[in-house]
């Protein structure tokens, strides 16, 4: 399983222009205020790739936000292969913490940081998985699936 890397409400399933070679699905999870802001790993396996973009700070329930806010790019590469995902800075957010470093081992579920206030984040899925989550779904970080691998 890929479990939810953030506590929230998917805001959306569908494909993204900036997605990665083999995950051309995009499952966005919108963190209110009201969430818990600590993200986790969604799979277990090996930091591959961290990379920070500095940007702007739109709402983070808005599409423009996946492309134009201030983000991390993260890849973990797992036994089933790898998962993108980006934690993305919103309006209210003013710090984005992730504290791994490329070359870690992750546990599926583990703390990897955290976004201050309102933000998302955006779990690319790759080809051929199952996608259990649908827009409006809450759900919760290092515990709810949101796609099987095949």
């Amino acid at each position: 399983m890929i479990v939810s890397p953030a506590d929230g409400t998917i805001l959306s399933v569908d494909s993204a222009p900036e997605a990665p070679p083999g995950a051309a699905r995009r499952i966005s999870i919108f963190m209110s205020v009201f969430n818990c802001h600590v993200n986790r790993a969604p799979i277990t396996g090996r930091l591959s790739h961290y990379a920070y973009h500095p940007g702007r700070k739109m709402a983070a329930f808005d599409e423009k936000a996946s492309a134009e806010n201030e983000q991390n790019r993260i890849t973990i590469e797992g036994a089933r292969g790898a998962i993108t995902f980006k934690q993305i800075a919103g309006a209210l957010a003013r710090r984005i913490v992730f504290r791994p470093k490329p070359g870690d081992p992750l546990r599926r579920g583990e703390r990897i940081g955290m976004i201050k206030f309102g933000s998302r984040v955006d779990l690319f899925a790759p080809d051929g998985t199952e996608i259990l989550v649908r827009r409006g779904d809450k759900v919760h970080a290092g515990e709810t699936p949101l796609a099987r691998w095949p």
